[in-house]
């Protein structure tokens, strides 16, 4: 049996061999979700020996890890926005660059009082009951034409004690939806039909290609939300919508030209032009 810091640096070293980009990282994360450890008892308890099951366990992970499985697709959990959310092959795997969306809706809502949340393409929910934990006082619903995709939203929202103020929906869009709200929140698919065969496969054969393929031109679905946006947003409500990668300027003319207001455009961490905010002008 070996310990957990050499399994843990035998386990980046050979992830690294194998040119991903993050194997100290994924080597971390993998023995912890195996052995049970804490941060803190990585560091202070570094010797500690595993046991003849986990190095099996251990194992496993590593032969789906170099299969390009992503850690997050290996655990059935990503970390959002500093909480745990379910993942499922249903459901699109929640990006750091996406909590560029959350921050820029927080800042978008900061003078409304009970905000009405509504949440297109949900997926996990993690756009939406990331907001609901910051915002006590907001309810929300989430939106997805999947089902499968729902039923892991509903069970993340329970998991985080946000039920009471989330509510998940079958849908497309915003068909067939009553009411207005004060933000409405999306992460639309924005990948051109012909780039997807191109994308890393930790994307490609792990992410659903509902959740991934915007059409030909990458902007399908940022002309349905444009149509709909105009109808379910408050007078002066937002919308804040995920960018893809040189989409800013198409966008923002899509947005126009069906009468909304494009605020700003927020860069994520590494500088891509990633949240979208665009308004209803007030009558």
């Amino acid at each position: 049996m070996t310990s957990r810091d050499h399994a843990m640096r035998m386990l980046g070293w050979r992830l690294r061999q194998a040119g991903l980009a993050t194997p100290e990282l994924d080597a971390r994360v993998l023995v912890q979700a195996v052995t049970g450890a804490s941060d803190i008892e990585m560091v202070r308890e570094p010797a500690t020996r595993m046991s003849a099951a986990e190095e099996e366990r251990l194992a496993g992970y590593e032969r789906r890890r170099l299969a390009r499985e992503p850690v997050s697709r290996i655990l059935g959990v990503r970390e959002f926005w500093g909480l745990p959310f379910a993942v499922t092959p249903a459901t699109l795997d929640p990006r750091p660059d996406s909590e560029t969306l959350v921050e820029t809706a927080l800042a978008a809502l900061r003078e409304v009082a009970a905000p009405r949340l509504l949440d297109l393409g949900t997926g996990t929910g993690c756009l939406l009951l990331a907001l609901l934990h910051e915002r006590p006082d907001a309810v929300g619903t989430g939106i997805d034409i999947s089902a499968e995709a729902l039923a892991v939203a509903v069970s993340n929202a329970a998991r985080l004690e946000l039920s009471g103020r989330a509510a998940f929906r079958a849908g497309n869009w915003v068909q067939d939806l009553e009411g207005s709200f004060d933000l409405v929140i999306s992460n639309p698919p924005y990948i051109s039909s012909g780039e997807i065969s191109t994308l890393e496969e930790e994307v490609r054969a792990h992410d659903p290609v509902l959740a991934l393929d915007g059409g030909a031109d990458g902007l399908d679905a940022y002309r349905a939300l444009a149509a709909a946006l105009p109808d379910v947003l408050t007078q002066g409500g937002s919308a804040v919508i995920e960018l893809g990668a040189g989409q800013a300027d198409d966008v923002t003319a899509i947005f126009e030209a069906a009468g909304l207001a494009v605020l700003r455009v927020v860069p994520d961490l590494s500088g891509v032009p990633r949240a979208l905010v665009a308004a209803r002008p007030r009558d």
